[in-house]
C-alpha cells in the first residue's frame, strides 16, 4: 500500500473520503480506478493534476502523490 494526498474540488468534495491527506491505495493503481472506486461519475471529472501537472486516467499512482481531481468548470 501507498500513502497519497486526494482533493476533490467545487462539486466533487462530497466524494472525499476522510483522511485524505494520507489516503491508502494499492501501488500502481490507476486514477481511473481510484475514480470509480470511491464512486465518482467519470463524466463529472475534467481535470486530474498529479503533483501540480496534469495527467491523464491512465496515470499509476506513487507513494506520496498529490492527486487534484476537479469537475468541469463555468463562469459568467
Amino acid at each position: 500500500m501507498i500513502k497519497i494526498d486526494l482533493n476533490f474540488f467545487a462539486t466533487l468534495s462530497e466524494y472525499l473520503p476522510e483522511k485524505n491527506d494520507c489516503y491508502e491505495v494499492f501501488e500502481d493503481l490507476s486514477v481511473e480506478k481510484l475514480i470509480t472506486d470511491l464512486g465518482v461519475p467519470l463524466d463529472t471529472v475534467k481535470l486530474i493534476f498529479i503533483n501540480g501537472k496534469r495527467e491523464k486516467l491512465s496515470y499509476q499512482l506513487k507513494n506520496g502523490d498529490r492527486v487534484g481531481i476537479f469537475p468541469p468548470v463555468g463562469g459568467g
